[in-house]
């Protein structure tokens, strides 16, 4: 068992990574449903938290049926992520996540997200600032530095326990890769055998299939794995990790009956969440990755992201069902 705060996770768990205009309520609830263990909220700037921008006060909707669940932090300055971490405890997540892991030039220019591995110092006091001001666990997601003459993730992870984070997940790439290149997982297995570390430790970056995850898991001895990008849009990936790991067997690839079924969930609960016409327009971009590999299905997707109207957008996906019923991906 993992344990975070008195948090209690199953052994090996797996967590959906924060992921802007990703991981909001209705593709988290998708997750939950097909086996994530621990998810996060989109990552949300402390300082629109405290100007109360109306995007940002969105981002802390939270529900029972999701928990575990933490809201992600991000910013550069103390007073801020201090006002902000007492703003999230107020609605009642299960851990506070505070994101050093960012690299997104408008974060980073702001001197938050992976902007803050260049001043471990700052981090430090940026994370005591949240800390301070919460009754919740606080775990942090970063990188393993800034470029590669300059990784810190050894000095980092020992200084962040030091101060009572609870937990860490580690992006095995430096903010001068990007999402680019391959992943190092040494450094993270590296941390996980510090004998002077005893928090949790989860590994990020390139898991997109059950045996990478269970070469992973045996290969670095981390405590759990994050899965970000291959989770968009198959959120079947949690189940398939934990069934292979169980059984070493693959569970049956979703069909596009499955996928049809995902949309349609994840199209009501947005609608539901955000209201129908918001609904309908950010759950737009998700259909490219629902629908990745289906044969002949440029025109089906170009209905359903110019259709306006809720019962348009279900008879379309009624029609994607009969035109591909019995239709196998490989």
């Amino acid at each position: 068992m993992v344990k975070i705060g008195n948090i209690e996770l199953p052994d090996f768990p797996l967590l959906l990574a924060p992921m802007e205009d990703v991981s909001d309520p209705p593709y988290r609830r998708l997750c939950k449903l097909h086996g994530a263990d621990l998810m996060y909220s989109e990552f949300i700037s402390s300082e629109g938290l405290i100007r109360d921008a109306i995007k940002s006060r969105m981002k802390l909707d939270i529900f029972d049926y999701e928990r575990p669940v933490g809201i992600q932090i991000f910013g550069g300055d103390e007073e801020a992520m201090a006002m902000s971490s007492k703003i999230v405890s107020a609605v009642n997540p299960d851990l506070i996540d505070i994101n050093y892991g960012c690299p997104v030039k408008k974060v980073v220019c702001k001197g938050a997200g992976a902007g803050v591995l260049k001043d471990v110092d700052l981090m430090i006091r940026l994370t005591k600032a949240v800390i301070d001001s919460t009754h919740l666990p606080v775990t942090v997601k970063t990188r393993l530095g800034w470029d590669d003459s300059s990784i810190n993730i050894d000095e980092v992870a020992e200084r962040l326990q030091d101060i009572g984070v609870a937990a860490l997940s580690i992006h095995a790439r430096t903010r001068a890769q990007m999402y680019k290149g391959h992943s190092d997982w040494s450094h993270i297995a590296r941390v996980k055998n510090n004998p002077r570390i005893t928090m949790p430790i989860f590994g990020n970056g390139d898991i997109d299939s059950p045996e990478k995850a269970l070469e992973y898991k045996n290969k670095y001895g981390v405590d759990g794995i994050m899965i970000g990008r291959a989770a968009i849009g198959y959120p079947w990936i949690f189940n398939e990790i934990k069934h292979f790991m169980k059984t070493g067997e693959h569970l049956a690839k979703p069909t596009v009956i499955d996928r049809v079924e995902a949309v349609r969930n994840h199209l009501t609960w947005a609608m539901e969440w955000k209201g129908e016409r918001l609904g309908i327009v950010e759950t737009r971009p998700h259909y490219t990755n629902y629908f990745k590999g289906i044969h002949s299905f440029k025109p089906h997707k170009q209905k359903l992201v110019t259709l306006d109207r809720p019962e348009e957008l279900f008879a379309a996906l009624n029609e994607i069902e009969e035109a591909y019923h019995g239709y196998e991906l490989v």
